[in-house]
């Protein structure tokens, strides 16, 4: 159950690696900023900010917007120093600070050029924004945890967790692994399409470029699947696990699997045929926010 804490991210949130200030011309800004505008009058309760935001993208996102919190789903440890981000967060006035929430993760070894010991790079980190002035504090940061070691720092050292890519067992496992009193927020990839096979197809080309990274995979054999499964962009069994596929009723059929496993909040990414996670899906952010009214603000 939710705590008083988590409540500011709702129940229901859009993740989207499209909404990024400083990949993008002025026009395609307005474009961003008013998508951004319509879930936060739609009654989304969180945007996660997705594909390895910026300090700067996500300042930019949570300037657009008056009331909706915004959460970088995930900035790598990597790419920003906790200087640098503990910087840009203290620059926000004092009421857009307080709607902002800091995802923070490893990233990966084929993404990153400086990867090494990603445990003990983290807790560095850290201990780099508590010790910042202001601090950027344990109930202000969620960690990209899949294992054991990084979901006991979350419940340890943030406020919670927020997977990517994970099935409704690892939900469970983690639930245990957190403890009742940490924010689970696990990442459901959805394709709207009564097609199960094109929508299968949808889902192989976003999880094509997952299945080369060690750390999804590695998570995905403890949870019982095999190397098979990850032949020819991924079995029907792992497909029907990792995605929601289908019309929005089985959408919010599969989101209820993942809160009866122990989420506090599903960040849902669309995923459409012409621009993967790419594009700003608004019709279909409207007609899962007319499934989820009352899980919406």
């Amino acid at each position: 159950m939710a705590s008083e804490t988590h409540g500011k991210f709702g129940r229901i949130g859009i993740w989207s690696g499209a909404l990024h200030r400083s990949r993008v011309d002025d026009a395609r800004w307005e474009a961003i900023a008013e998508a951004v505008a319509e879930l936060e009058e739609l009654g989304y309760g969180t945007v996660w900010l997705g594909g390895s935001p910026s300090p700067d993208d996500a300042a930019a996102l949570v300037e657009a917007t008056r009331t909706v919190t915004v959460a970088t789903g995930i900035l790598s440890i990597w790419e920003h120093s906790a200087e640098e981000v503990t910087a840009r967060i203290a620059a926000l006035d004092a009421g857009a600070r307080g709607r902002f929430e800091l995802g923070l993760g490893v990233s990966h070894d084929a993404l990153a050029p400086r990867y090494a010991k990603p445990y003990s790079a983290m807790v560095a980190y850290l201990d780099s924004l508590d010790a910042a002035a202001p601090p950027v504090d344990r109930g202000r940061r969620v960690l990209a945890a899949l294992g054991p070691k990084m979901l006991q720092l979350a419940t340890d050292r943030a406020l919670g967790a927020h997977p990517y890519l994970v099935t409704t067992e690892h939900t469970a496992e983690a639930r245990e692994a957190l403890g009742p009193g940490a924010l689970l927020a696990p990442e459901l990839s959805v394709v709207l399409d009564t097609d199960l096979d094109r929508a299968r197809t949808t889902a192989r080309n976003m999880l094509a470029m997952y299945l080369r990274l060690p750390n999804y995979t590695n998570n995905l054999l403890r949870l019982g699947f095999t190397e098979r499964d990850f032949e020819d962009g991924g079995s029907v069994r792992l497909l029907d696990a990792l995605f929601a596929l289908g019309d929005a009723e089985r959408v919010r059929a599969r989101t209820r699997e993942y809160f009866d496993a122990g989420a506090d909040h599903i960040a849902l990414q669309v995923l459409t045929a012409e621009e993967g996670g790419a594009g700003l899906p608004r019709a279909e952010w409207r007609e899962l926010a007319e499934v989820f009214a009352d899980l919406l603000r």
